[in-house]
């Protein structure tokens, strides 16, 4: 069943995918401009491995690069790029079943940051911006500098949101990131890279809540959902650097739209495409999930897992990702008794965080109660309790210890 369930997806997916694709406003003229640097076969081989997500090769190669092209700010940009992502997968912060509804901005989600690598990501930043100023002290309208002072920017701010949860002081890096991008578009709209940033920024200020606006202090800021995807899907069908990035934000984007068919296709394009990218193809199985495909769901997170205890097949793989989704998938399903015992293998994976660690123990008691087996569920709930009483699962599960949880 599971052969024949991966040999039928591409044909499903296919036409899915051709028409987002279609669906690309009209392209002005086909020059596409970059870097010469981002056009060198070692750097398209280093960011195989970024999507690979075998960071610590990807650094290496990109470090090297740096040394071979000293003062030039792309190449510094590549470094923190791949020491950004990598501390944010290690910090679980690359799930996107976090960010696919709102509650993710005003939810609490505690993450133990690496002081050094927090500092190292912040000094690249700086180093990256001050040798991109350095040339256009020389050259205002370089649009290589521009461009690359820009994706500093965006990844300066992509960590305050994600690590530090600073949205405010993120969007208003964000903000100079943009401006940025956008100035690249307009001395040259070939250099199709820049349109990740722009696109990625409109969409996201395009959909934030109004009160969030006032919040974060971005009132009179405009965005626009329909003009940020348009952006991304030019990106993604001509971009040099960041055409993956843009894919994976479309996804997102997609996914909090609702539209899983057109976000599974380009899930199961990327999973195609770079087959031991551990996130791609969760990422298939988890749109499967949400877009009403069970059981198909639940042989595609299985036969993930099977590939993940290859030895070797996947780098930084947080299994504990793939448990958590098949739980919830067999659960969808009714399969309670298997949906327990997935959030339990998910509970106890060597990478898993305190916070995915008790929203899996969580769901073990649940699913526990609604099977009314009371005394199973209540040592769940005590174990939630253990690893954080004090939240949003602490207080929950302190809620089902006094008052079996019923589905409402």
């Amino acid at each position: 069943m599971l052969r024949f369930l991966l040999l039928v997806r591409p044909a499903r997916l296919a036409p899915a995918l051709c028409l987002l694709l279609l669906a690309a406003p009209p392209v002005h003229g086909q020059r596409v401009d970059t870097s010469p640097l981002n056009r060198l076969p070692e750097v398209r081989a280093a960011f195989q491995q970024v999507y690979s997500m075998d960071y610590d090769e990807a650094i290496r190669r990109f470090e090297e690069i740096q040394r071979q092209h000293p003062g030039d700010p792309m190449a510094t940009d590549y470094v923190l790029n791949a020491v950004t992502f990598q501390e944010l997968n290690r910090l679980d912060l690359l799930d996107t079943t976090f960010y696919t509804n709102d509650g993710f901005l005003t939810g609490k989600h505690t993450v133990t940051e690496d002081p050094k690598v927090r500092d190292r990501i912040r000094a690249l930043d700086t180093e990256a911006v001050n040798e991109a100023d350095a040339e256009l002290k020389s050259s205002p309208n370089d649009v290589n500098a521009l461009f690359a002072r820009g994706w500093a920017r965006s990844l300066e701010a992509t960590y305050s949101g994600m690590a530090d949860r600073a949205f405010g002081a993120g969007l208003h890096q964000a903000w100079d990131a943009r401006s940025d991008c956008s100035r690249v578009l307009q001395l040259d709209p070939g250099y199709v890279d820049a349109k990740l940033v722009v696109g990625v920024y409109d969409y996201v200020v395009g959909a934030l809540p109004f009160a969030f606006k006032i919040f974060i202090g971005i009132v009179g800021i405009r965005g626009s959902r329909a003009q940020g995807m348009a952006l991304l899907q030019d990106d993604a069908a001509r971009g040099v650097v960041t055409n993956v990035e843009a894919r994976t934000a479309m996804m997102l984007f997609l996914r909090r739209e609702g539209k899983y068919a057109q976000a599974a296709a380009i899930a199961h394009s990327l999973a195609q495409e770079y087959p031991h990218g551990f996130l791609f193809q969760l990422e298939e199985a988890n749109l499967q999930k949400d877009g009403g495909e069970g059981m198909t769901a639940v042989y595609t997170y299985q036969h993930l897992i099977e590939l993940a205890r290859r030895p070797g097949y996947f780098d930084s793989a947080h299994l504990e990702l793939a448990y958590y989704g098949l739980g919830e998938a067999l659960r969808g399903q009714a399969h309670d008794a298997e949906a327990v015992d997935a959030y339990r293998d998910g509970a106890f994976q060597p990478t898993t965080s305190l916070e995915l660690r008790r929203r899996c123990l969580l769901k073990a008691g649940e699913t526990l109660d609604l099977m009314h087996d009371r005394a199973a569920a209540v040592k769940e709930y005590q174990a939630v309790m253990s690893a954080g009483a004090d939240t949003v699962q602490g207080e929950l599960a302190q809620k089902y210890i006094r008052s079996a949880y019923s589905g409402n």
